[in-house]
C-alpha cells in the first residue's frame, strides 16, 4: 500500500496509485449546498488535499474521480475558471512578502488571460480578472485560498514593525490590512463567483479580515462536515484493515488490541456536536507506513506563534482543560495573550470531548496521548527547565506507580524537583509560591496519565489535590506548602476523600506531602495504607 505522506495533490494521489480515503460525497454536498465557505482545521490535517480535490472537481477532471462516490452523484462535470492561492511554504516575516505573493499570483493570471494591470492596485486587478474570466468562459469563477491566515500567524505577537508612508506600524496589523483589502474583492465581484472556499488554522482574525465582504459560511463545527478532513474509525477499518493486521503482528497484539492502541494514540478529535471520532491523518499514515507508534504530528513542529502565546500564559493550562465552554469562548473571539484558548483549540492541541445539549456548551481536553504527552512535555520543559530529562522521569514514574512503590516515587519526585533551577521557582508572595507547586505537580501528573489521573478533583466535602488510579493501586495525594505531612493526611481523613473507594478492591494509599518553598522540593512525606 502506498501512503500519500506529504502529498497534497489529489491528481498525483490518484494517478500514482496512492491510497485515497474517499471524501467526495462530502465534497459534492459542499459544492451543491452553498457558495462561500470557511473551514478551520489543525495543521497537517488534510486541508490542502481537500482544496486540491475541489480544484480538480471544478476543472471538470472527471477521469480522476472514476470509482469514487462523486462519480455517480455528478452528471454535468462543467469546467470552471479556478483561481487557487496557497500561502503554505511562505515566510511572512518581512514587510513586502505578502504583497509580493499576491502580486505574483495576479500577474501570472493576467498573463494567462492577456490582461494589462492598468496601474490598479492588486485588489482591483483581481476584480477585473474575475469579471473577465466569467465573461470569456461563460462560467462563474471559483476561488480557493489555502491557509488564509498564515500571513498573520507568522508575525503574531512578534512585535516586528514596518514603515509605511513614513509611519511605523506592527507587521501583524499591516498584513491584516492587506488581506482585508484583498478579500474585500469578493463582495464587489459577487455576481462573478460560483464558489469560494478558504481554509486556515484559526478563525480569530475573521472579524477584521473578512469585514469587507459577506461573511463566509463557517463549517468548522458543522456536524455534516466533521469528517471532511481526517480519518474516521469506519474509514480506518475499511481502508487500512490489512496494514493494521500486519502492525498487530509486529507489536504482538491481537487485532482489537492494535486498534485500541492506535485509537488512544491518534484518535479523539471531534469537530462538532455529533462527536464523530476523527484520527490525525498525518500521524496515522506515518505509523501504518513505518509499523511504529511515534509522535509524528507533534514532532513535525510546534507553531512558533503558539510558543510565543504560551509564554504569556504560564500556570494557566490546568484551568483551561477539562472544562465546558460556550462556543464563542474557544472559536469566535480573537486569541491573544489574555485569552489563549481559541488558539490552543484551533491549533489542534485541545479538542471537543463532550457536548451538553441543554446548555449548548462543549467540554475541551487533549484529543489523544500523542498530543497530551507532547504538549505537556513542551510546556513543562519550558516552564520548569529541569536538568533531568522529563521523558525519562515519566517512564520511571509510570513503572513505579504500577509497582505500588511509594518510597521510590518519593525519591523520584524529590530528585526531579531538586533539578529545577532556583530562578524558575522564585515567587514574590505566598499565593504565587503555592500556585507554582500546584501547577508543577499538575504538569508532572498529567504526563504520567497513562493511568487515570485526577488533579484538583471535586468531591462532596472538598477538592482533592490529586488521585491516581492504576490497575492495582489507588493513590490519594494532599499537598501542603511549608506545612507538614500530618496536616495533609488529616485533611484527607476529615474531608473523606477516600470514601468513594471503600468498596474498591485495589490497594489504596493516602499520601501527605509537604513542599518547602525554601528548597523547592519535598520536605515531609507520609504514607498510610
Amino acid at each position: 500500500m502506498k501512503y500519500p505522506i506529504g502529498i497534497q495533490s489529489f491528481d498525483q494521489i490518484i494517478e500514482d496509485g496512492y491510497v485515497y480515503v474517499d471524501k467526495t460525497a462530502l465534497v459534492y454536498s459542499l459544492v451543491k449546498e452553498g457558495k462561500i465557505y470557511f473551514l478551520s482545521r489543525p495543521r497537517r490535517f488534510g486541508k490542502s488535499l481537500l482544496v486540491s480535490t475541489l480544484k480538480n472537481y471544478f476543472l471538470g477532471r472527471k477521469e480522476l474521480f472514476k470509482g469514487l462516490a462523486i462519480d455517480e452523484l455528478e452528471k454535468d462535470w462543467l469546467v470552471y475558471p479556478v483561481f487557487h492561492i496557497d500561502f503554505n511554504g511562505r515566510n511572512f516575516l518581512k514587510g513586502e512578502t505578502l504583497e509580493n505573493v499576491l502580486q505574483g499570483y495576479v500577474s501570472r493570471w493576467e498573463e494567462e488571460f492577456g490582461l494589462e494591470n492598468g496601474g490598479l492596485d492588486v485588489g482591483d486587478r483581481f476584480i477585473q480578472l474575475l469579471e473577465k474570466a466569467h465573461e470569456w468562459t461563460g462560467h462563474r469563477v471559483v476561488v480557493l485560498i489555502d491557509e488564509y491566515d498564515k500571513p498573520i500567524l507568522d508575525v503574531l505577537d512578534t512585535n516586528i514593525e514596518v514603515t509605511v508612508d513614513g509611519n511605523r506600524m506592527l507587521l501583524e496589523e499591516w498584513n491584516r490590512g492587506v488581506l482585508k483589502g484583498f478579500y474585500s474583492v469578493f463582495k464587489a465581484a459577487d455576481e462573478h463567483l460560483q464558489f469560494v472556499f478558504l481554509t486556515g488554522v484559526t478563525k480569530f482574525s475573521q472579524v477584521s479580515v473578512f469585514s469587507g465582504f459577506n461573511q463566509p459560511k463557517d463549517i468548522s463545527m458543522d456536524g455534516r462536515y466533521e469528517a471532511l478532513c481526517g480519518i474516521t474509525q469506519d474509514e480506518l477499518d475499511y481502508y487500512f484493515a490489512s496494514p493494521m493486521t500486519e502492525m498487530a503482528e509486529v507489536y504482538h497484539y491481537d487485532a482489537e488490541g492494535m486498534r485500541q492502541l492506535l485509537k488512544r494514540q491518534y484518535d479523539g478529535y471531534h469537530f462538532g456536536p455529533r462527536l464523530v471520532d476523527v484520527y490525525n491523518p498525518f500521524s496515522l499514515l506515518n505509523a501504518l507506513d513505518a509499523m511504529m507508534i511515534q509522535d509524528y504530528w507533534f514532532r513535525s513542529g510546534t507553531p512558533s506563534y503558539l510558543i510565543r502565546l504560551l509564554n504569556h500564559t504560564r500556570e494557566n493550562l490546568n484551568e483551561l482543560t477539562g472544562r465546558y465552554y460556550e462556543t464563542p469562548e474557544f472559536v469566535d473571539y480573537k486569541a491573544d495573550v489574555e485569552k489563549p484558548l481559541p488558539m490552543i483549540y484551533q491549533s489542534g492541541y485541545l479538542t471537543i470531548k463532550g457536548y451538553n445539549m441543554r446548555r449548548n456548551t462543549f467540554l475541551l481536553d487533549f484529543p489523544n496521548n500523542e498530543v497530551k504527552n507532547g504538549f505537556l512535555t513542551m510546556v513543562a520543559s519550558d516552564y520548569l527547565k529541569p536538568r533531568t530529562s522529563i521523558n525519562n522521569w515519566v517512564q520511571d514514574t509510570v513503572d513505579t506507580l504500577q509497582d505500588g512503590d511509594t518510597e521510590k516515587f518519593r525519591r523520584l519526585l524529590t530528585s526531579f524537583l531538586s533539578s529545577i533551577p532556583y530562578t524558575m521557582r522564585r515567587k514574590e508572595n505566598e499565593r504565587e509560591k503555592e500556585r507554582y507547586f500546584h501547577y508543577t505537580f499538575y504538569l508532572l501528573m498529567r504526563l504520567v496519565s497513562v493511568y487515570t489521573v485526577y488533579t484538583e478533583k471535586q468531591q462532596s466535602e472538598g477538592r482533592v489535590d490529586c488521585i491516581i488510579e492504576t490497575d492495582h493501586y489507588i493513590y490519594i495525594f494532599e499537598f501542603k506548602l511549608d506545612g507538614t505531612a500530618d496536616e495533609a493526611l488529616r485533611q484527607i481523613e476529615e474531608k473523606g476523600y477516600a470514601l468513594p473507594y471503600l468498596e474498591d478492591e485495589r490497594r489504596l494509599y493516602r499520601i501527605g506531602v509537604s513542599f518547602s518553598s525554601e528548597t523547592g522540593t519535598v520536605s515531609d512525606w507520609k504514607v498510610v495504607e
